[in-house]
C-alpha cells in the first residue's frame, strides 16, 4: 500500500522552513485559516465551513491548531502536528478566536495570510493581543517548492491520472467495437472519476479525501470550445474533437493531465489545430526551467500559437502552479515575474478554442528540476496516438 500522509518528521521540516521565513520577515508569529495552509503545516485535512479552523505558528517553535470542538477528534485521529485548541461552537457565546488568544498570549508583529477574508481578520484580531497585524503571502510562497516526500505524492497522482485517461479511451473504443451508442460527456466523466477513486481505495491506506478526489472535465465537439465547460448529456459523434481534462489528488497533492482526441480520421483542419497546440506544449516544456521567469516561459510557449496564425483563438495563459490546490500560484502568465525553481510543480497547458468547432488543449503537470523540467503525466500527446479509429 502507498502511504498518503506525510510523516511527523516531514511536517516538522515544513514548519522549520516556515519559521526561518518568519524570522526573515521580522514576524513574531503567523496566522492562517486557508484549508490548504492548515493541511500543509499540520497534516490536518478538513471540509471548510463557517466554523473557523486556523493555524498559529510562532518563531519560538509553537504551533497551535484552532478547531471547533466537533473537529477535535478528527484532528487527533489525523495526528495533526500541532497543539490543539478548540472552541464549543460557532458563532458561539464566546468568540472562537478567544480560545486561541487565551492560549498564545500577547505577541508583537503577527502575519496573517493574504487570502483571509476581512470578516475573519476582524474576528481574529479583535481577540488576539497583537501589536501589529501584517498581511503576508509567506505560506503561499513556501508552498511553491515541494519537498521530495510531496513530489512522491504528486507522482502517484500522475500515475492514476494516466490510468483515468486510459480508462476514458478504453470506454469509447469498447463502445465503437460494440456498435452501439457512444458515451455521453457525463457518462465519460463519471466513468473516469470512478476509476480514479476506486484505484485510490484499492491501492492506498488512509485515503485523504479532498475535492475533487478524482475526475475532471469532459467535453466534445463545439462544447469543448468553452475552456472550462462542464460535462453535459451530449453524446459523442463520429468526427468529433473531444477533450479529457482529468486529474486527482493523492495525499492532498494534485496533478492534472489533459489530452485532446479525434474520433475517426482527423481532417486537415483538426490536424492543423492539434499539431499547433502540440508544438506549443512541447516548446512550453522546454521553457519551464529553473532561473526562468514565469512570464518568459508563458510568452515562449504561446508565441508558437501566435506564429501559426492562431493567436485569435487563445483564451488563457500557459499554466499555473499545482500543489495542495489544483490552481495556485505561481502563474505562467505575462503578469507574473516569479522565477521558477527546482521543486516547483506547474501545469503546461496551452490551448486554442474555435467557436462552433472545438477546443484543443494538452496539459501535463511539470516538475521543475535542477536541469530543466519533466512531465509527471505520461499519456501520449501526439494526434496519431490521440485518434480513436471508427
Amino acid at each position: 500500500m502507498f502511504p498518503t500522509r506525510l510523516t511527523a518528521e516531514t511536517l516538522d521540516r515544513i514548519q522549520t522552513r516556515l519559521r526561518a521565513r518568519l524570522a526573515d520577515e521580522g514576524l513574531d508569529a503567523l496566522l492562517t485559516d486557508s484549508p490548504e495552509d492548515v493541511a500543509y503545516l499540520t497534516g490536518f485535512f478538513h471540509h471548510p465551513s463557517e466554523r473557523p479552523v486556523a493555524v498559529w505558528m510562532d518563531v519560538d517553535g509553537e504551533t497551535v491548531l484552532l478547531v471547533p470542538e466537533l473537529e477535535r477528534e478528527n484532528a487527533e485521529r489525523q495526528s495533526a502536528r500541532a497543539d490543539i485548541v478548540s472552541y464549543p461552537e460557532f458563532p458561539g457565546v464566546l468568540p472562537p478566536f478567544r480560545a486561541l488568544a487565551a492560549r498564545v498570549g500577547r505577541r508583537g508583529r503577527v502575519g496573517f495570510s493574504t487570502g483571509m477574508t476581512w470578516e475573519r481578520q476582524t474576528a481574529a484580531f479583535a481577540e488576539l493581543d497583537a501589536a501589529e497585524a501584517v498581511p503576508t503571502p509567506l505560506v503561499t510562497v513556501a508552498r511553491y517548492v515541494k519537498l521530495p516526500e510531496e513530489v512522491a505524492l504528486h507522482a502517484e497522482a500522475a500515475r492514476i491520472t494516466d490510468l483515468m485517461l486510459e480508462a476514458g479511451v478504453a470506454l469509447i473504443r469498447e463502445s465503437v467495437a460494440a456498435g452501439g451508442a457512444l458515451p455521453s460527456e457525463a457518462e465519460l466523466a463519471s466513468h473516469v472519476g470512478g476509476v480514479g477513486v476506486s484505484t485510490m481505495y484499492a491501492e492506498h491506506d488512509d485515503v485523504i479525501v479532498v475535492s475533487p478526489l478524482a475526475g475532471g472535465l469532459v467535453y466534445a465537439g463545439a462544447n469543448s470550445a468553452y475552456p472550462h465547460g462542464l460535462p453535459s448529456g451530449y453524446r459523442l459523434q463520429p468526427g468529433d474533437t473531444f477533450m479529457l481534462s482529468l486529474g486527482c489528488a493523492v495525499g492532498g497533492r494534485f496533478v492534472e493531465g489533459e489530452r485532446t482526441f479525434v474520433l475517426g480520421t482527423p481532417t486537415a483542419e483538426q490536424r492543423r489545430y492539434h499539431d499547433a497546440v502540440r508544438l506549443a506544449q512541447a516548446t512550453g516544456s522546454g521553457a519551464i526551467r529553473p532561473g526562468r521567469e514565469c512570464r518568459a516561459a508563458n510568452a515562449e510557449c504561446l508565441d508558437v500559437i501566435r506564429d501559426a496564425g492562431l493567436g485569435g483563438y487563445l483564451r488563457h495563459r500557459q499554466g499555473h502552479g499545482i500543489g495542495l490546490g489544483m490552481h495556485e500560484p505561481p502563474w505562467l502568465e505575462d503578469g507574473d515575474a516569479t522565477v521558477l525553481a527546482a521543486g516547483m510543480i506547474v501545469s503546461n497547458e496551452p490551448g486554442i478554442y474555435i467557436p462552433g468547432h472545438a477546443g484543443y488543449r494538452i496539459s501535463d503537470s511539470m516538475l521543475v528540476t535542477e536541469e530543466g523540467s519533466r512531465p509527471l503525466t505520461a499519456f501520449p500527446r501526439d494526434l496519431d496516438h490521440c485518434t480513436i479509429d471508427l
